[in-house]
C-alpha cells in the first residue's frame, strides 16, 4: 500500500509538471493554445493513472502555480481552471474506476469528465463575474466550453484512451491499483 501510494504522489507530480511545461509547445501562438488546451491532457490522464483525489490536487493546483510562475493565465482564468481541472482529474478518476472494464469505458469516462469540468468552469466563470466586472454570457460561455475548444477536444479523445490503454497493456498500472489514495 505505501509503495502504491508512492507510486501515485510521483504520477501526480510527474502530470502537474507537464501541465506546467506543456502549454510553452504553444505558448508563442496562445490561439492554437487555446484550442489545444495542453493543461488539460496530464490533467486527464492523472485521473485514469493516479485516481481521483490525486489527479483533482493536480488540477486543482496547476493553474495557479503556472500563473505564480510564469504569470500565465491570468489570475482569474487561472481561478476557474482550477475548478475546470481539478473536476477533469476527480470525474474521469471516479468513473474510470466506478464503470466496467472496458475500453469504452475509457471514452465514457474521459467524455463525461470532460462535459462535467466544462460544466464547472461555465459556473465559475459566471460566479467570477462579480469579481472582474466582465459579463459571462451564454454565447461566451459555447464558444470557450465547446466551439472554440473543438480541436482539442478532438486531441483528447484520440489522445488519451489510447496512452490509457498503452500504459495498461504495459503493466504501469491496473484500475485496481491506480484506486488507492
Amino acid at each position: 500500500m505505501k509503495h502504491l501510494n508512492v507510486k501515485n504522489l510521483v504520477t501526480a507530480a510527474v502530470c502537474l509538471a507537464l501541465c506546467l511545461v506543456l502549454p510553452f509547445l504553444t505558448g508563442q501562438i496562445p490561439q492554437i493554445g487555446g484550442a489545444l488546451s495542453p493543461m488539460h491532457i496530464p490533467v486527464l490522464l492523472a485521473g485514469f493513472l493516479c485516481g481521483p483525489w490525486w489527479a483533482m490536487a493536480a488540477g486543482l493546483i496547476a493553474p495557479l502555480l503556472r500563473h505564480v510562475l510564469f504569470h500565465t493565465p491570468p489570475l482569474l482564468t487561472a481561478v476557474a481552471m482550477c475548478f475546470e481541472l481539478g473536476t477533469y482529474g476527480l470525474v474521469s478518476g471516479l468513473l474510470y474506476r466506478l464503470l466496467p472494464r472496458r475500453n469504452s469505458s475509457i471514452y465514457l469516462s474521459l467524455i463525461a469528465a470532460m462535459l462535467a469540468g466544462r460544466v464547472v468552469w461555465g459556473v465559475v466563470r459566471v460566479l467570477l463575474t462579480g469579481v472582474s466586472g466582465e459579463a459571462f454570457t451564454w454565447e461566451m460561455f459555447l464558444a470557450g466550453a465547446f466551439i472554440k475548444a473543438v480541436p482539442g477536444i478532438i486531441v483528447h479523445i484520440a489522445l488519451i484512451p489510447l496512452l490509457v490503454m498503452a500504459l495498461e497493456r504495459a503493466g504501469f498500472f491496473g484500475r485496481d491499483t491506480a484506486s488507492a489514495h
